[in-house]
């Protein structure tokens, strides 16, 4: 998945945010391959994109 140019900071934020594909990475539901692509998961759990794309 490709992270957009910029955060558009709304609430909730949206998929594609890479604020919410960091925190993704982190909780290690999706891997970095390199500064705006992303491998994620195709079974994320839904309390966890929920959680990621709230805070």
């Amino acid at each position: 998945m490709t992270a957009k140019k910029k955060c558009c900071k709304d609430k909730p934020r949206c998929k594609k945010c890479p604020v919410v594909l960091k925190r993704l990475a982190d909780a290690g539901c999706a891997e970095r391959i390199d500064l705006r692509h992303y491998d994620v998961d195709k079974k994320i759990k839904k309390k966890v994109l929920k959680k990621a794309r709230e805070r």
